[in-house]
């Protein structure tokens, strides 16, 4: 049986399969999920070919106390 962490799949060489995966196994079996699979795009980096859209980093841990990690 071959089993794979979710730490060794970021780790390698398609890091981004990690959240197509878990989009896949929340949509429906079916046209319809395999329709807005197709839309789906992931990428590993902050490089991506979409110019018109300007993302921003959100920094969640600023913006409540809650968000940041114990020590």
């Amino acid at each position: 049986m071959k089993t794979k962490t979710a730490k060794d799949i970021l780790t390698g060489k398609f890091p981004e399969r990690v959240l197509e995966k878990a989009v896949e196994r929340m949509l429906p079996e079916g046209p319809l999920g395999r329709q807005v699979l197709k839309k789906l795009h992931i990428y590993a980096k902050a490089e991506h070919p979409h110019a018109a859209q300007n993302p921003v980093l959100l920094d969640f841990a600023s913006r409540n106390a809650k968000n940041k990690k114990r020590s």
